[in-house]
């Protein structure tokens, strides 16, 4: 083999392999749960949240986070309308992402079909029309 089939195996070898890795990158695209989507909203929104996160701060409302082998159970101070998000750090499609009301009783979850390991919880909660926002790594 002569050095100009050498260059021209060396140049297609090179562009199979970026082909490759531009096929993978797009494919796992959406997969990545530490990335959000509608980050430029977030970030305009940031003073409510920084407002809802001092709330809970200045009025003791941290959520009482039960973590047992089948349940997960969050109890808030007052009845209110919340929002909760757990996240896998690892992948996107096992998060959960609940809207509902408590009314004086507590947020139970069933954890058994749950993957074990780290999740991201967010809960966000209005009550005596004041907005509330919890954050927390929990193990299950």
């Amino acid at each position: 083999m002569n050095w100009g089939a050498k260059i021209v195996t060396g140049m297609t070898a090179f562009m199979l392999f970026i082909i490759t890795m531009v096929i993978y990158m797009f494919s796992t695209h959406g997969n990545d749960a530490l990335v959000d989507e509608d980050y430029y909203q977030k970030g305009i929104n940031y003073d409510q949240q920084y407002k809802a996160k001092q709330n809970v701060e200045k009025e003791n409302a941290q959520p009482v986070i039960s973590i047992s082998k089948s349940m997960l159970i969050i109890e808030l101070k007052d009845s209110a309308t919340y929002e909760l998000k757990l996240q896998r750090p690892s992948t996107a499609k096992d998060d959960f992402h609940i809207r509902a009301k408590t009314f004086g009783k507590p947020i139970r979850l069933n954890s058994t079909k749950m993957q074990r390991g780290l999740w991201l919880l967010e809960l966000r909660w209005t009550s005596n029309n004041k907005e509330y926002l919890y954050n927390q790594t929990i193990s299950l």
